[in-house]
């Protein structure tokens, strides 16, 4: 049965908790229960529970008094009072001090069930309604784009594992090759049929101590300035996905505690002591070659083997040419909307072929960088050779690249994948199968040449 929420009780009649925390657990609900209100407030700091069945009348101090504080130190936590006194005087004080709502001893467990669920799936509700408020003041498009073996290839294996239910995935490809629109693919995939948050954080943008909190989360007191306590994005994205672009910038330090959360499935506050259960889909970014990273000693080998199981990797659009084409015409299509330009007749022939002859170094964010530029700042009905870029429409002669040496072309012809093949037979004898080495002398990623070994059969 699928976890509901987490209900802490707080009431001083043991028949009364062992009842209802029979009866909610069968519901599908977390419970914990105390007796006594010693420490209350820092103990549900700590354990941050959804909704709080708080008994008005307590032993040591009143009800009231508890949930005045809860309110003053800003707890996210729903309060229910519990009452023997049903007077309207009591209902109406709990409200205005704060309380959700309130339930009046002898209970009916039906009457119960109904009151937290209703208080779940409004708080549920505000939840959704930021965050598709945050999704949709952006434009994403998940569509990817490409009828290159490799993309096929691709978009097939994601299907895969979001029908698996695959729960840590590895993305890697160069910078620009649409790792993100991937990993948007993938959660909706996984996610079809129901509202799921799909967060996302960029390792290198934050410092470690702030990606430690970001992840987290952290309780009151954790830290110099931390009046209350946090969420993390693992305990937000519950029941999501979470993307972790750029991995491989992460602290050695962090990737230690990242592991445990993978393997074990439940994140610690900082600076807590309760362990949450969390349902998370992790996806992980890089564009650098993780295992080289290992390496280095700059990444976790053992971190490295858990995301590495199931890897999507990106070839660049460089080597997928083919796929060129395609997404200059979704682009077109997509900023005439955008900015109200009309390019009736879409891109020339000689265009087409100057810009699938180009090895698009920044990948398809160039060319999608390109087409904006060019619907934004040209007015054409089409888009020619001399609307392009200097580096697009006049590309250097073949004798001035690496320095003098070109190719020629037999009469015959040539098999280009036998060409590539023996490239890379060439490329691996050379550096004596040092594949970081190869890849440099083919001016390739590394990922893209473990691609490549594996389609030749080279391994």
């Amino acid at each position: 049965m699928k976890k509901k929420g987490k209900v802490f009780l707080v009431d001083d009649d043991e028949l009364i908790i062992t009842m209802l925390s029979r009866a909610l657990k069968k519901e599908g609900y977390v419970i914990r229960s105390e007796m006594q209100t010693e420490d209350i407030l820092n103990k549900l700091q700590s354990w941050s529970p959804d909704i709080l069945l708080l008994d008005i009348h307590l032993p040591e101090r009143s009800g009231m008094e508890i949930l005045e504080e809860i309110k003053g130190a800003g707890l996210p936590v729903e309060v229910v009072m519990l009452t023997a006194d049903d007077t309207a005087e009591t209902a109406v004080k709990a409200m205005k001090l704060g309380a959700a709502d309130y339930l009046t001893k002898p209970f009916n467990m039906d009457e119960v069930r109904i009151v937290i669920d209703h208080i779940l799936e409004k708080e549920k509700l505000k939840e959704e309604v930021g965050y598709y408020r945050k999704l949709y003041a952006e434009d994403y498009d998940t569509e990817i784009v490409g009828e290159s073996p490799e993309m096929k290839g691709l978009i097939s294996e994601l299907e895969q594992m979001a029908q698996s239910g695959v729960s840590t995935i590895l993305i890697s490809g160069e910078s620009g090759t649409g790792k993100e629109l991937v990993a948007r693919r993938l959660h909706q995939t996984m996610y079809p049929d129901r509202y799921a948050p799909f967060l996302k954080v960029n390792c290198a943008a934050l410092p470690e101590n702030l990606l430690e909190t970001e992840l987290f989360g952290y309780v009151k007191g954790a830290f110099t300035g931390a009046q209350t306590g946090k969420k993390g994005l693992f305990e937000v994205a519950d029941g999501g996905s979470l993307l972790l672009d750029e991995i491989s910038e992460m602290k050695t330090e962090l990737q230690a505690k990242l592991l445990r959360v993978v393997e074990e499935r439940k994140v610690r506050r900082v600076g807590g002591n309760e362990e949450c259960p969390i349902d998370v889909t992790l996806v992980a970014t890089t564009n650098r070659g993780l295992r080289e990273e290992v390496e280095k000693s700059r990444f976790r080998l053992d971190l490295f083997y858990r995301l590495n199981t199931f890897c999507l990797n990106i070839l660049p659009l460089r080597m997928r040419k083919g796929d060129v084409p395609l997404l200059a015409e979704r682009f077109l299509k997509r900023y005439a909307k955008k900015y109200n330009k009309k390019i009736l007749q879409g891109i020339s022939a000689e265009a087409e072929a100057l810009m699938a002859a180009y090895p698009w170094p920044g990948n398809v964010r160039e060319l999608k960088n390109v087409i904006e530029r060019i619907v934004v700042l040209k007015e054409a009905e089409m888009i020619l050779p001399e609307h392009l870029p200097p580096e697009i429409a006049r590309p250097p002669h073949a004798e001035e690249v690496q320095g003098g040496n070109k190719f020629v072309l037999p009469e015959s012809g040539i098999s280009l994948e036998a060409l590539e093949k023996d490239l890379i037979v060439q490329a691996l004898s050379k550096s004596e199968n040092n594949k970081t080495l190869a890849a440099k002398l083919l001016n390739i990623s590394y990922d893209s040449l473990r691609y490549q070994i594996k389609k030749y059969g080279l391994e």
